[in-house]
């Protein structure tokens, strides 16, 4: 199957390193998260990898052969960097015949693209009137045109309404099942929560992760047991007892840090003490993405005092 394969990438401008020794294989059969902060070197190596910039030093490939070297390109890769990519005086369907056209691919792939991204009833319209998340559903139909292994995409669910943004991970887990390649970059740590299989996370040019997604998580946030119980001192003895401090919200609950639900069950089970709610408090993708990238961010804010 068809990879990404990047070694020892590097890209600077002006004596400033966009991309810093960048050494990554993205694989087919999943979804690779792709994150970091702004300027953190993420749409640069998609362009690095479409050829719309030249390495500095390294190299980046698909399937073993630079993209310049493909043949009939859309047929292998598919890629949405831009959701204004498309010309504004040109409707949808004329804007994929274009491309069909140019890349030697069945004319029916325009109608069936259409239909896949749900632009079809609105294909006859200029995209200038287009809204944002239309023009996005646009962007992936014209990435999707080639029926490529390798799928790109840069912010794809920007401007996308709740229905698009259900649709487009159904979207992005089906062609990962296929066993295609698809590397997705965004900024919303939840929804990339919700697709991803693996992550690929920059900090400022350079690699800072690459793993599976749970992984990543489980080695960054402590696990965190949620208690609720009518007995309150007994609960605060009881945890004591197994060297646990728990923390009193405003709702009620209690949280236990670095905690195993099945132990703490045990503990206030054999102790009597009544339990209302237990539950493990799962860490967060963005818990562990800030935690991994609080060094690296090149554009930071500071907590407004209250």
């Amino acid at each position: 199957m068809t990879s990404i394969d990047l070694h020892a990438l590097t890209k600077e401008y002006g004596g400033r390193r966009a991309v810093d020794d960048l050494t990554v294989t993205v694989r087919p059969g999943r979804v690779t998260g792709f994150l970091g902060p702004n300027g953190a070197g993420k749409s640069t190596t998609m362009r690095l990898v479409l050829g719309l910039d030249r390495p500095t030093s390294g190299t980046a490939t698909v399937g073993g052969r630079p993209y310049a070297a493909l043949g009939a390109p859309l047929r292998h890769v598919g890629a949405l960097l831009d959701a204004h990519a498309a010309h504004p005086s040109r409707t949808a369907r004329d804007h994929l015949r274009i491309l069909a056209l140019g890349n030697r691919l069945d004319a029916r792939r325009v109608d069936e693209v259409l239909a896949e991204t749900g632009i079809a009833a609105v294909a006859h319209r200029r995209v200038k009137t287009y809204s944002l998340g239309m023009r996005q559903r646009l962007g992936i139909a014209a990435a999707l045109l080639g029926d490529p292994e390798v799928v790109m995409l840069d912010e794809p669910s920007n401007g996308l309404d709740p229905e698009g943004i259900v649709w487009l991970r159904g979207l992005l887990r089906r062609l990962a099942a296929e066993g295609r390649t698809v590397l997705v970059s965004s900024h919303l740590m939840n929804e990339t929560a919700s697709f991803a299989d693996h992550l690929v996370v920059l900090g400022r040019g350079r690699l800072l992760a690459d793993t599976p997604m749970r992984e990543f998580i489980h080695a960054r946030v402590r696990p965190r047991v949620r208690v609720r119980t009518t007995d309150a001192a007994a609960l605060g003895g009881v945890l004591a007892r197994h060297g646990h401090e728990a923390v009193r919200h405003e709702d009620g609950h209690w949280s236990v840090d670095d905690a195993r639900v099945d132990d703490i069950g045990r503990a206030l089970s054999a102790a009597g003490v009544p339990v209302l709610e237990l539950a493990a408090e799962e860490g967060t993708l963005e818990q562990a993405y800030l935690d991994l990238t609080a060094a690296a961010t090149e554009f930071a804010t500071r907590p407004q005092e209250v």
